[in-house]
């Protein structure tokens, strides 16, 4: 199965799993008054809303570069993530404002609790397996929106875990404010991870570094190399699941530009090699024994 495709399937899966789980949520919810449950059913939309446009920035960032975008369309998958992330906080200060406002008026409902304890219990086998399986289609495509997506299942697993804690504590102690609380403990959950794929889709949508690791693997292949004298700079960015990457080399003044070409296109291809898809562009300047900027590259068998 193409890449492509696989993305699109597990896109797919999740919009589908998320409309499901939300509709059982929220009659739980609704019949039982639970405000966990209804929290729970809030961050299950937000959820769902990232699934569709996951979907769709998925769909878009796979076209080819075109005139209009000579460097593809990843950048679509970093702003469905940070609309994602945005999402998500929405809803966690929500569920807080209304966890809280009912713990002050003392709006506290009695209600049965075994109905929302085994619909919480299928939305976490069913998260389990779901997001499972968007993770990997991730890694493997290097998606940032599937990636996201996976994130919201996972912290959907864990708040509805410590729901379902809940909602057994209740039945237990017969003590209804444990509903409000653990209402809150998912909107902190929640909030958590919003801000951190926020932040993440953000530092992309800026132009930022790749990651400490890649940028040290680059590092460490242009070290390598016995060839070039070293490197004078080294710019990265990241669009979607392609790594933008700059880099100029300092080599002797007499190599011939045949053998320049040859030594840059073994540094491309070791890059890719380490991280995978990317746009990589290299200068070559000569090389001057004076103060520089530059790093001195180890002997190697390159």
């Amino acid at each position: 199965m193409k890449i492509e495709t696989e993305k699109k399937l597990a896109a797919s899966l999740s919009a589908f799993s998320n409309a499901m789980i939300i509709i059982l949520k929220l009659i739980a919810g609704l019949i039982s008054g639970s405000m966990s449950i209804i929290s729970e059913a809030i961050h299950s939309m937000s959820d769902f809303f990232a699934s569709i446009l996951t979907y769709f920035a998925v769909i878009r960032s796979v076209k080819p570069a075109d005139k209009e975008h000579p460097f593809g369309h990843g950048r679509y998958e970093d702003m469905a993530g940070f609309i994602e992330g945005c999402l998500i906080v929405i809803a966690a200060f929500y569920i807080i404002f209304e966890a809280v406002k009912k713990i002050i008026t003392s709006e506290i409902t009695n209600f049965d609790s075994t109905l929302g304890i085994v619909v919480m219990a299928i939305s976490v086998v069913a998260n389990i397996f779901v997001s499972k399986y968007l993770f990997y289609v991730a890694k493997k495509s290097d998606s940032i929106s599937l990636k996201a997506d996976a994130k919201h299942l996972s912290a959907d697993i864990y708040s509805s875990f410590g729901v379902i804690i809940g909602l057994i504590l209740i039945k237990i102690t017969g003590f209804y404010i444990f509903d409000s609380l653990i209402a809150i403990f998912v909107a902190l959950i929640i909030l958590k991870t919003g801000f951190t794929l926020t932040k993440d889709a953000l530092n992309n949508l800026l132009d930022g570094s790749l990651p400490f690791e890649d940028v040290e693997k680059i590092e460490k292949i242009l070290q390598k190399c016995d060839k070039i004298r070293g490197y004078k700079a080294l710019k990265s960015r990241k669009s979607g699941s392609q790594r933008d990457i700059d880099i100029t080399l300092l080599v002797d003044e007499n190599m011939t530009i045949k053998l320049c070409h040859k030594v840059c296109d073994e540094l491309e291809e070791n890059i890719r090699i380490a991280l995978g898809k990317a746009l990589i562009t290299i200068h070559c300047e000569p090389y001057e024994n004076t103060e520089t900027n530059s790093y001195s590259c180890q002997k190697s068998g390159f």
